[in-house]
């Protein structure tokens, strides 16, 4: 069961973390309060971060062998220092993610601890004009973020308490009228220390990179194209083995993919569409002994259409759909579950952190969902998506339950989310909560492993502040 202790610290720390903008935002003043002004920092130095507290509890949870609660108070700290002229740039990030109240049973790993790490230390030249009137390339090489297009497949986490990080180079361009090319080689960071004792203790342990993990891609971007959407298009490849310590599935892979979008508007309908083909060679299991590479044959498909009212309260209303393919056959030579590189899911499936139900593989989920805004600070939105897997005969991955010979059927339940989000101070301080519901299926609760105790609900509140 959650303790009371627990939610009251994680009320507390809460409460504590927003204090100094919480007194700010009685002020007559709403201009947002930035430390770099605040130090009077000369034009080519930007100073700068953001602390976010969340408390976040679940009960019954849905994965294998679970059963009982889980809470955990995860806090997430950013500073970063910019120096940029003309032509030259240089950035230092360092991100803190720290947890209090998990246990021995608890759902985290290195996407909730992380501390005291350099996100990003680079460098880079910028060149301006380049290969047309009001085109701009920047160029840099070491540690770094990538967040291009969707964010599906290569992202920097938001709702996450940790952030995917990459060390190499990159090159972007982009025209004057909002064309855009990217292009990188990279090594994925490993977050360290992995074990789960370490995790718990807040552990400290530099991240490094490895060259048996590495990840590279080209994407465009054009605007105003087919219904004045975007269209984007990409090719990204993963080179991974086997790293001491870091269990892992070998991978070969090539993912080309496109997507276009339509951003929502008032009194408008937007729409979404983004597929992507993998091909090349995987092996199914992390397992050290598992030495058999599979044709690896996968794909992802994500749809939406919404609308918006120009009304009180600028309601918008989105149905959706998610596919991504999981193994047809576990016996066969080829491996057909997708794989979501280093992308980000929120956005699609909904919370994250120890909760998490839905990932992009092995999946079949039809979507609805209402946004709106009753006050012009406070936003809202609500979600139902019904779940399948879309092989019954492979894993439901984020669970780690699987029923090879399929008689646990594939539905795995109904997911309803919610959020609420109050913009307290613009630009200083955001308060939100959230939670989900999972209401489980035929498949959670028969496959083998499956817990017993009941549906899954999640819950959290946090605060962010910006300086």
């Amino acid at each position: 069961m959650v303790g009371e202790s627990g939610l009251r610290f994680g009320v507390a720390s809460i409460a504590l973390a927003t204090g100094w903008t919480g007194a700010a935002s009685a002020a007559e003043d709403t201009t947002p309060w930035r430390l770099e002004q605040a130090l009077a920092a000369p034009e080519w130095l930007s100073i700068g971060g953001s602390y976010r507290a969340r408390y976040e509890t679940l009960s019954h949870p849905y994965r294998a062998n679970a059963s009982g609660s889980d809470e955990i108070f995860v806090s997430h700290l950013l500073l970063s220092a910019r120096i940029a002229t003309d032509t030259f740039y240089a950035q230092l990030e360092l991100e803190d993610s720290r947890q209090r109240l998990a246990d021995s049973r608890s759902a985290i790993g290195t996407d909730s601890v992380n501390t005291l790490e350099p996100l990003q230390a680079l460098v880079g030249m910028r060149f301006n004009d380049a290969f047309t009137p009001g085109g701009r390339l920047d160029v840099s090489a070491g540690r770094m973020t990538i967040d291009p297009g969707g964010r599906r497949l290569v992202s920097r986490n938001n709702f996450r308490n940790t952030t995917n990080s990459y060390t190499g180079v990159h090159a972007l361009w982009k025209g004057a009228v909002g064309q855009e090319l990217r292009a990188f080689y990279v090594l994925p960071v490993q977050r360290r220390p992995a074990d789960l004792q370490s995790l718990l203790d807040n552990d400290h342990e530099l991240d490094r990179e490895s060259s048996d993990v590495s990840l590279w891609g080209v994407f465009g971007a054009v605007p105003e194209t087919v219904g004045h959407a975007t269209a984007e298009a990409y090719w990204f490849g993963l080179r991974s083995r086997d790293q001491p310590g870091i269990a892992a599935a070998d991978r070969d892979i090539y993912t080309p993919g496109f997507r276009l979008i339509r951003r929502p508007a008032a009194q408008s309908w937007d729409f979404e569409t983004e597929a992507a083909y993998q091909f090349g060679t995987s092996r199914l299991t992390t397992a050290a002994a598992d030495r058999n590479d599979l044709q690896h044959r996968a794909g992802f498909f994500h749809g939406e259409i919404g609308y918006t009212w120009r009304a009180r309260m600028s309601p918008r209303l989105e149905l959706s759909y998610d596919y991504a393919s999981g193994d047809e056959d576990p016996t066969d030579n080829e491996n057909n579950r997708f794989d979501t590189l280093y992308g980000s899911r929120r956005f699609d499936f909904g919370h994250t952190g120890i909760y998490g139900a839905l990932a992009r593989s092995n999946i079949n989920s039809p979507g609805l969902r209402v946004e709106a805004k009753p006050l012009p600070k406070v936003a809202g939105m609500f979600g139902y998506r019904a779940v399948w897997l879309a092989s019954d005969r492979d894993q439901y991955t984020t669970a780690r339950l699987q029923d090879p010979s399929g008689d646990s059927g594939s539905f795995v339940g109904h997911q309803l989310e919610w959020l609420l989000q109050y913009n307290a101070r613009p630009g200083n301080l955001v308060l939100e909560v959230g939670g989900a519901h999972l209401a489980h299926g035929h498949f959670l609760e028969h496959a083998p492993n499956a817990p017993s105790e009941g549906d899954s609900t999640y819950f959290y509140a946090s605060a962010m502040t910006t300086f």
